[in-house]
């Protein structure tokens, strides 16, 4: 019975590792809710606010030049969400895609290997957005603040 104990704690313990090895405890909750697309009834409004906060602290992420002209704010939300979930936990090279049934644009986020600039772990990545038969792409480079949010650099 204590090997028992043993096994499922240190299971536990392991199950709360990354791929990339970026998870932070403190805003798993809210990052489901980004992750999942959570919304309204479906989430707590501290989640709500906790996911907005991320979002925020994203800026317009790399949708905020040309590459997202002409989006609204819930494509920008799907958008900067594809953006977070590359980030935080997205395995180098993999797309992360978001598609808007309403108005046609949809898009692709691919992060590189995490790499560390000081004590903070960034990335670079691409978002590449499709509308209308044209391609945008931009490219960036985002770190990862202690609260879990990424700050995308300028």
């Amino acid at each position: 019975m204590k090997f028992r104990v043993t096994l499922v704690a240190g299971l536990l313990a392991v199950s709360g590792c990354t791929t990339t090895g970026l998870s932070d405890t403190k805003v798993g909750a809210a990052a489901g809710a980004i992750v999942g697309g959570v919304t309204g009834n479906q989430a707590s409004s501290a989640n709500g606010k906790v996911a907005s906060t991320i979002l925020a602290a994203m800026g317009n992420g790399l949708i905020g030049g040309s590459a997202g002209a002409g989006m609204d704010d819930r494509d920008r939300r799907s958008a900067l969400e594809a953006e977070y979930k590359a980030l935080e936990y997205t395995q180098s090279g993999q797309p992360v895609s978001w598609k808007s049934e309403r108005s046609g644009f949809s898009g692709q986020v691919v992060a590189a290997q995490p790499y560390r600039v000081g004590s903070q772990d960034c990335r670079q990545y691409t978002h590449t957005v499709y509308a209308s038969g044209q391609t945008r792409t931009a490219r960036g480079t985002a770190c990862r603040n202690t609260d879990g949010s990424w700050t995308p650099l300028t």
